[in-house]
């Protein structure tokens, strides 16, 4: 157990790293869980798991909100919603199977990584200079990706990130300030739903928390650092990832 626990704890940390960045961590972490845990039922993996993003993107966030300002009324009204919706969705994890998703959400990343490619300016400006917008896409983004990230999971911060540039007219920073605080809230909702459970293996969770934070520490100081089209060639990268790994799961698995 100690070895799978070191190799978690490694998994964490790149996951915290890539996530921070341009959001996808579930991509690496998650299928990592499900394999080096076999013994354990789908939902105590995924439950644990929640424990580590929450520390990585946590941190992430703080480093992001030191550089991007978010006014606390949006703040408030976006984690209300997408924690909401989290929970929501968690619950209805336990109860539902979401195979059938996967097909829908595959060529959804197809549309994004053939967009993101093929528009080279997208992300690279804020065109919304004062971050001005009608509060319901806001509130609709929450609701929508919050149940998402709860019910499904994989892609959801880059989901967010995609979602706040098109819809709100946010650059890549923006985004994904904007991204990791929603993201926060939506892994906040989906622990307490699987604290109640009782679904958290609590010895594996712990130590993949403290590597997933040094990562999401590490990962958002170089998006800051490195700017817009850093973010955007990591965001593509992702999304081809994510894309394989969905792609897998439906025609090969």
């Amino acid at each position: 157990m100690s070895i799978t626990i070191i190799f978690l704890c490694i998994v964490a940390f790149f996951a915290g790293l890539v996530d921070a960045i341009v959001g996808g961590g579930g991509l690496i972490q998650t299928p990592a869980g499900l394999i080096l845990l076999p013994n354990h039922s789908v939902a105590q993996v995924i439950g644990s798991l929640k424990i580590p993003s929450f520390s990585g993107t946590f941190f992430a966030a703080r480093t992001f909100l030191q550089k991007i300002k978010i006014p606390f009324t949006r703040l408030l009204l976006f984690t209300s919603i997408a924690f909401t919706a989290s929970f929501t969705g968690s619950l209805c994890l336990t109860k539902v199977s979401n195979a059938f998703m996967k097909p829908v959400i595959l060529i959804v990343l197809v549309m994004i990584a053939i967009y993101t490619f093929t528009k080279k300016d997208f992300g690279q400006a804020t065109k919304n200079e004062q971050l001005d917008f009608p509060w319901y896409k806001g509130a609709f983004i929450c609701l929508g990706l919050g149940f998402y990230d709860g019910f499904i999971g994989p892609g959801a911060g880059s989901l967010l990130v995609l979602a706040f540039i098109s819809w709100l007219g946010f650059d890549f920073l923006q985004a994904n300030a904007h991204a990791k605080v929603v993201n926060l809230s939506t892994n906040l909702g989906s622990i307490v739903l699987f604290i109640l459970k009782g679904s958290i293996i609590w010895p594996v969770a712990i130590p993949m928390a403290i590597c997933n934070a040094i990562g999401g520490m590490i990962g958002s100081r170089l998006a800051i650092a490195k700017g817009n089209q850093f973010i955007r060639t990591v965001f593509l990268v992702v999304i081809i990832g994510t894309l394989c790994r969905l792609g897998y799961d439906i025609f090969l698995h």
